[in-house]
């Protein structure tokens, strides 16, 4: 049953193209991406299954976690852009 969850996939409002769940599982390094309980709370019951996926001390890293706003991502990327070329 996880593993039919986790390959399930869903249209990502972020990358604009379908990502499965175990994308958004890991999208942040080790914790799920910021938007993942919006994303799919509306197929199952998202909350339950990360508290199992995670255990204690992740979900509470992960329910801490506040995402960037739009304006500090793109600085970052820009940053980023810059110092690769």
């Amino acid at each position: 049953m996880k593993q039919e969850i986790i390959k399930k996939q869903i249209r990502c409002p972020h990358l604009g193209h379908e990502i499965a769940l175990s994308y958004c599982l890991r999208e942040s390094g080790k914790l799920p991406c910021s938007r993942i309980i919006n994303c799919w709370s509306v197929y199952f019951d998202i909350e339950t299954f990360l508290k199992k996926v995670l255990g204690e001390e992740q979900w509470r890293q992960f329910i801490n976690v506040h995402p960037k706003d739009k304006v500090t991502s793109l600085i970052e990327i820009i940053e980023m852009a810059k110092r690769v070329k």
